[in-house]
């Protein structure tokens, strides 16, 4: 079975308080192709604006250090067909007084060489004032260290961002980037995964110089 793990992407819409949203719009419309084919024969071709952190997307290591590796530099295997496991911290967040998530949450899991996904349940604010007012669910330093020791192969969350954002530091992404960890944020349906025996996709289009991308992530099980 298919699970898509993707927001979709819409004109305007917000993904990053901040940012602006992607314009969606015609390159070619359909009417005016119809001047350059014959009768009968058209085509659109769409152009697209938007920010690199747009939707559910993936951070490479070049998002954060200038010598790390960029999208074109990662190599699929570390991104694709990934046996994977679902940490479920549904208790996470404004609701409860622990926002952030510690690496109890990782007790007992084998993750080395695997996807390690943070269920939080966040995405049911997606597009609304309260998926980005700062009291989302996030990774603690201790619990990204954990993760890198423990060398898992890749790091999503169904959140507004892997780190807190009330400061400017964000040690969730520099340690897991400084291992070559990718991340995967603002994923969704999560709900949807079993605890384990799934493989999980997020691959991003092969871009140069380019740290960030969105992704159409997807599990199979």
């Amino acid at each position: 079975m298919l699970i898509d793990l993707s927001h979709t992407i819409e004109h305007g819409m917000i993904t990053y308080k901040g940012l602006p949203g992607p314009v969606i719009s015609d390159h070619l419309s359909r009417e005016a192709s119809r001047s350059v084919y014959d009768e009968g024969t058209e085509f659109q071709i769409g152009k697209l604006e938007m920010v690199a952190n747009t939707g559910t997307y993936l951070d490479s290591p070049f998002h954060r250090y200038p010598d790390g590796k960029d999208l074109s530099q990662l190599e699929l295997d570390s991104l694709a067909n990934l046996e994977s496991v679902l940490v479920r911290c549904l208790t996470a967040g404004s609701e409860s007084s622990q926002r952030g998530i510690t690496q109890d949450a990782l007790a007992g899991y084998d993750l080395k060489g695997k996807a390690v996904l943070f269920h939080t349940g966040w995405d049911r604010h997606w597009r609304t004032d309260k998926y980005s007012d700062g009291t989302h669910p996030f990774l603690t330093a201790e619990t990204a260290e954990f993760l890198v020791h423990a060398q898992a192969a890749l790091v999503g969350i169904d959140s507004f961002n892997i780190d807190d954002t009330s400061g400017g530091r964000r040690p969730a992404h520099s340690l897991l980037l400084a291992a070559e960890i990718p991340i995967v944020e603002h994923l969704c349906n999560l709900d949807a995964l079993p605890a384990s025996a799934f493989r999980f996709f997020a691959v991003p289009v092969k871009v140069k110089a380019f740290g960030t991308f969105p992704v159409r992530a997807f599990a199979i099980h």
